[in-house]
This record gives C-alpha cells, sequence and structure tokens, in this order.
C-alpha cells in the first residue's frame, strides 16, 4: 500500500473513533434516561458524582440555597472522638443561638449543681397549736422548686391535717426569697411575657402538669350548650379571670381561638370562633406574680380538708421568721430526671430557674448576675474562649446571647470524660423518635430510615433565629459533634429546618462503609 493511501486509511479510522467515542460520551441532559444494551459500557447516574464530592463540596451545595439569601450561617463539625474540627463555615462568627443555650446552662447545672440536685418546698410556723388551732403564721418556703403541683399543695393540707391542725389564726404567708425578686430576665420581649414561654421566674411557683411549665395556667376551651364556649383553668382557680369572647359556632366551622393574658394583670382573655364538634383546645398562658398564685392553691387546699382560716387570715408575702418551726416538706425530683423537659421540650423557666441556682449555690444570691457569671466561669473550665461569648440569660429567650458555633462544638467535646455526661446525653432530643420525652423537639425531623436517631441534639428558634447542635452518628458508626446556627433569615422556621437535615444528612451518609 503506498503512501496516500496509508494515510487516506489512517484518517478514515480516526474519523470512525472520534464519532464513535463522541456518542459512547456525550453529557446526558437532567432528566434524560441513556438506554444501554448488554453488549455497551454502564455508566453510573449523575447522582454517583456527588457521592465523590467532598464534605466541603456537599455542604457547600446546600449552603448556596436562595433561602439564605442574606442571612448569616455559622456551622462547625468536629470528630467526637478527638475533637478535631474537620469542617467549619464561619465557625468563629458570634451568632445568636436561642435554646441552644440551654446547653451552657444544662453543662453549668450539672457541673456546679450536681446530677443528684433537688429542690425543696417547706412549711413552717412562728406559732403553736393550741389544742386543733395553729395560733400564729404559717408559711410556705419555696426554694426554686419548678416541680411543685397542686397534689403536693393537697398533701402539705392532708399532713397538717394529721397533725391535728384544724384552723389557722394567723396568715399564710408565701416566702419567695430564696431568689431575687426580679421575675423576667433583662431581654424578654414585652409581647412575650403573657405566654408561657415568658414565665415570670419565683422560688415559689407552681406548675400545671408534669412537663413542669412553672408559673402557668392551663386555659381548656370545650364547645358549650350556649352561644359561647366552656372555658377551664388548670389547676382550678380564682386568682386568674376568664373573660370569655368566644362564639360557637356550627359544627365543621373553623376553629379560631387565641387565649392571652393581659399585661400586668391577671385577666386572660378568649375569644374566637369554636365549633360544636370542635376537640377541647389547650393553651398554657403565665400568671402575673406566680408566687400569688402558689399561695392561693395552698389556702384553698387547707380549706378543702376542713381546715379553717380565721376571718382576719390575710393571704400574703413575706420572710420566714429564723426560729420558724418545719411542720412538712416536698423534694423534687433530681436534676438528671428534670434535664429531661428542660431539654427535649425545651422549657425556658427552667432555664432560668437553673441559673438563679447556680447563683445561690456558688454566691449566695439567687439572681440572674449572680448565676450568670458562675456560668461564665464553668464554661471557662472546659475551654470555652469566654471573650467570644456574651450570655444573657439560661433559656435563650434574649437575642442578645451570643455565641460561635465552633465554640459550642468545643463544649460538646469536652465534656464528655465528665461523670455526668450521660446524664447530659440522655436529655438531648432524639431525631424522628415519635415519643415526646425521647424525640422531644426533634421528633418530627428525620424520622425516614436510616437517619431516624441518628442525630441526638439541641433544637432553638426565635425569630429569625433557627440552631441545632449535638452528635450525629454516620452510616459507618462513625461519631461527629456539630452545631448549625442560622441568624437573620426572613423565610419560614420549617424551610431552615429543612436545609439544616439537610446537612444532617449529609454528615450521617457522607461516612459510609463502602
Amino acid at each position: 500500500m503506498n503512501g496516500p493511501k496509508r494515510l487516506f486509511l489512517f484518517i478514515t479510522i480516526i474519523i470512525l473513533i472520534s464519532g464513535i467515542s463522541s456518542l459512547l460520551f456525550q453529557e446526558k441532559k437532567e432528566g434524560e434516561v441513556m438506554e444501554m444494551t448488554p453488549d455497551k459500557p454502564v455508566f453510573t447516574e449523575a447522582i454517583s458524582a456527588e457521592e465523590t464530592d467532598t464534605l466541603d463540596e456537599k455542604i457547600g451545595k446546600v449552603l448556596a440555597d436562595q433561602r439564605l439569601k442574606g442571612s448569616q450561617t455559622g456551622i462547625s463539625i468536629r470528630r467526637k472522638d478527638t475533637g478535631e474540627e474537620i469542617y467549619q463555615y464561619f465557625g468563629e462568627l458570634r451568632l445568636h443561638p436561642a435554646s441552644n443555650m440551654k446547653v451552657l446552662t444544662a453543662i453549668g447545672a450539672l457541673e456546679v449543681l450536681g446530677q443528684d440536685h433537688q429542690f425543696e418546698t417547706l412549711i413552717l410556723t412562728d406559732g403553736e397549736i393550741q389544742g386543733k388551732v395553729l395560733k400564729g403564721n404559717l408559711y410556705i418556703k419555696g426554694k426554686g422548686d419548678p416541680t411543685l403541683q397542686r397534689e403536693d399543695l393537697e398533701q402539705f393540707a392532708l399532713e397538717l391535717k394529721e397533725k391535728g391542725i384544724g384552723a389557722i389564726d394567723g396568715n399564710i404567708v408565701g416566702d419567695d426569697e430564696w431568689y431575687d425578686d426580679v421575675r423576667l430576665s433583662q431581654d424578654l420581649n414585652w409581647s412575650d411575657e403573657p405566654f408561657f414561654t415568658g414565665a415570670q421566674v419565683s422560688a415559689l411557683t407552681v406548675s400545671p402538669d408534669n412537663d413542669y411549665d412553672a408559673g402557668t395556667v392551663i386555659v381548656e376551651v370545650s364547645p358549650g350548650d350556649g352561644e359561647k364556649a366552656t372555658v377551664n383553668v388548670i389547676p382550678a382557680n380564682d386568682y386568674v379571670t376568664i373573660e370569655n369572647r368566644t362564639t360557637m359556632v356550627a359544627s365543621g366551622g373553623a376553629r379560631d381561638i387565641t387565649v392571652e393574658r393581659k399585661h400586668g394583670e391577671n385577666t386572660i382573655i378568649v375569644e374566637g370562633t369554636v365549633p360544636k364538634d370542635s376537640p377541647v383546645y389547650r393553651s398554657w398562658a403565665s400568671v402575673w406574680e406566680p408566687t400569688g398564685l402558689a399561695v392561693h392553691l395552698f389556702a384553698k387546699e387547707l380549706e378543702k380538708q376542713g381546715i379553717e382560716l380565721s376571718a382576719n387570715t390575710k393571704l400574703t408575702r413575706g420572710k420566714t421568721p429564723e426560729n420558724a418551726q418545719l411542720l412538712t416538706k416536698k423534694t423534687s425530683i433530681p436534676l438528671s430526671e428534670l434535664l429531661v423537659p428542660f431539654m427535649k421540650l425545651s422549657n425556658n423557666g427552667h432555664g432560668e430557674v437553673l441559673i438563679k441556682e447556680m447563683g445561690k449555690k456558688i454566691q449566695n444570691e439567687g439572681s440572674w448576675d449572680a448565676g450568670l457569671a458562675v456560668l461564665e466561669e464553668t464554661v471557662a473550665k472546659f475551654g470555652a474562649d469566654t471573650s467570644t461569648l456574651l450570655l444573657r440569660d439560661g433559656s435563650g429567650m434574649s437575642h442578645k446571647n451570643l455565641i460561635p458555633a465552633s465554640e459550642l462544638t468545643k463544649l460538646l467535646y469536652e465534656i464528655q470524660e465528665q461523670s455526668w455526661f450521660s446524664v447530659f446525653l440522655k436529655s438531648l432530643p432524639v431525631a424522628g423518635e415519635p415519643e415526646r420525652m425521647v424525640g422531644g423537639t426533634l421528633r418530627n425531623r428525620l424520622t425516614s430510615e436510616p437517619l431516624r436517631g441518628k442525630v441526638v441534639a439541641k433544637t432553638g428558634s426565635l425569630t429569625g433565629v433557627f440552631t441545632l447542635a449535638g452528635y450525629i452518628t454516620a452510616l459507618d458508626g462513625s461519631e461527629w459533634i456539630f452545631a448549625i446556627l442560622n441568624n437573620n433569615y426572613i423565610v419560614d422556621d420549617g424551610e431552615i429546618a429543612e436545609i439544616q437535615d439537610e446537612i444532617a444528612e449529609i454528615i450521617i451518609t457522607h461516612f459510609r462503609n463502602e
């Protein structure tokens, strides 16, 4: 074959190879399906390229979401076993933690108070029993117990009756001086005060149920027989006044109910429409001056047991004399048990009580200033750079609290060697677990397999603030510490939750056994 023929044959082969190559390796358009015959090579789907992305690249794609435009995000991810920070995105940026502030409060309380710490409520008198009459004042002294309930007051009354007391010639005095008389944290919004999330803090207070929302009452609204709905208060009392502005409507109609206490008083306004076939509606409302409610309920329980109050008996506040005689007392559940509703249900009142209790124990001052100083010293022991923190309350309701994501994960790493760490871990919500006291505020997130149960973390939310921090177990069994702090967004919280859950899923699935 001469030279020109060989050249022609070579060019023809090159053209054929190029044509075949272009057919085999042409880019698949999004949404198209590539049909393959058995004798041709099979190409992986487009998603396989994402599986080879680095963790940084995967999270970066999520952070490009337009819903985050104009907002601030701080992320930190560490190895649970070594504390090495393998990923951070503005991890040193100070951001509002919302209820992730409770992570610090729980750490401080466990370290300072101890997991076995219990609160007390005491019944004392400065008088003496003459026959069946107690001649003197009866004191109910609160020492911060957020779990005190009406049933406990009933038990006090029963025990006094068993001691032979049939009448009281003196006053019923509520002693709340274990803490100071500042009822609300310094940055609490005025608009939050009427609701259970902004309940007043007192050393003597009563909770309406086993969620232990101290300083609140439950308002129940159910269909009525007349033009208005039926409204009940739990626990039943005359301390609050219900202003019923509801209207009954036909079955199948719209139910639209609002419950709000007037600022500065104990009038609770209930208004809206209630269909005849409506289920019972429940709402929690804070009370103005919770000490007074506790005294009021105690007096009612005394009367229920047939213990007469004299015509001159007053229900009041005051300090128990040093020489007062102890008649009976109630001790709360230990802190290890209280942390479960505190963290899983994100109970704001517990956070503030624990701050004041830390101040009382270390500085003998049950105040926010004293307690927050103790908390700052405590987290510093675990390596937190306190120059990066601004601590304003114990619950996270303050829009002035500040903490970087990297400092939060550092704390979550450093506390693992503490004897109380298992108690702390057990208190955190578990994603996708439907039981309320297990899944808590994460029970409706990351519910599908294999994500369910892989995230154990504290949630947080305020207007424009959504946070999540805790521990993750990946598919390969490796364990990680993470914090995601979203601030200054204007989309719905649910949309930010989707973004956070997507990041959590990336961590879970990125580390897998091949």
